[in-house]
């Protein structure tokens, strides 16, 4: 049985551990506490603590792919952005829990953390309690989807769950294409696509 709550912890790992807006971990989480019956907050507390450590390994290891892809100009302005995240002290961690709440993937905040070189101490806190909230709601919610499987499945095309990709996807584009210098220095919006080497 212990091999099955292995396998929360690892879904929900690998689910958070990519650089690209992929389903939330709560996505595997659920199947598989239905699928094997598992403890609700036993797969709460598993999946959140993959979910961290996915996290924690994609702020570590994206500064060093980010230095790879991107031109210096623009890893530079993703630290000037995280300057002025950390210089909002409480207010960003505020956001922090607060966009963990949202059914949004979270994929963006950690790229430019990770990318701003903002130390995970300083985001992680803050993303675990909205993501043990959104989480235990979510998979307590399990039971019904499960009763209610059709309609799941179907709601997984919904244009919510497109949107919300739609979205993430915006929001790394945002994060890449515009000049942060100029937007937070100057008050204007310029887009510059020639951010990789």
């Amino acid at each position: 049985m212990w091999w099955q709550y292995l396998l929360v912890f690892a879904g929900a790992f690998l689910f958070d551990v990519v650089p690209i807006p992929f389903p939330p971990a709560f996505s595997i989480m659920v199947p598989l506490q239905i699928m094997f019956g598992l403890n609700t907050w036993l797969v709460i507390i598993i999946g959140v603590a993959g979910s961290i450590l996915g996290r924690y390994v994609l702020t570590l290891y994206i500064p060093l792919l980010a230095d790879k892809v991107f031109k210096p100009e623009k890893n530079k302005e993703v630290q000037f952005l995280g300057e002025k995240m950390k210089e909002k002290g409480w207010k960003s961690q505020l956001i922090i829990v607060t966009y963990s709440l949202l059914p949004l993937p979270t994929t963006p905040l950690f790229l430019a953390g990770g990318m701003a070189r903002i130390k995970p101490v300083q985001i992680i806190p803050a993303f675990f309690i909205g993501k043990f909230i959104s989480d235990a709601v979510t998979v307590h919610l399990g039971k019904y989807a499960s009763e209610n499987f059709e309609g799941m499945v179907k709601s997984a095309l919904s244009w919510k769950s497109i949107g919300s990709l739609v979205l993430g996807i915006l929001l790394i584009g945002a994060l890449l294409f515009i000049d942060w210098f100029a937007l937070l220095e100057k008050k204007k919006l310029r887009l510059n696509f020639r951010i990789w080497k």
